[in-house]
């Protein structure tokens, strides 16, 4: 039996506004975090289920490392959740203020 995946992230101390909002930077990656606030945690396939599984690995790296999301394996899947909490207490409202620009934009 192989050992369980495990990843590293950012203690919420350590989350760093530029690395943020880098990661919110890309539309692909916007759209992911958009999906996580409105439905939670997820199987990160369901991110983007016609996304070549490299892509979808690279984009879900970026916004781990960034401290956007939690992502944790659960068997042969990789959950992904938005850590809403962390960046509410590091960045009071950006979330929000940047998900509700969003939603002006896409139709």
């Amino acid at each position: 039996m192989s050992p369980s995946r495990t990843y590293e992230h950012p203690d919420t101390d350590d989350i760093a506004i530029h690395r943020v909002l880098f990661a919110l930077s890309e539309p692909l990656r916007l759209n992911m975090v958009r999906m996580l606030a409105d439905g939670g945690e997820v199987d990160s396939i369901e991110l983007g289920p016609d996304l070549p599984r490299s892509t979808l690995t690279h984009h879900t790296r970026l916004l781990r490392e960034s401290g956007v999301v939690f992502v944790r394996a659960e068997g042969r899947k990789c959950m992904i959740e938005l850590r809403r909490d962390d960046l509410e207490s590091r960045f009071p409202g950006l979330i929000d203020t940047v998900l509700g620009g969003y939603d002006e934009v896409d139709p």
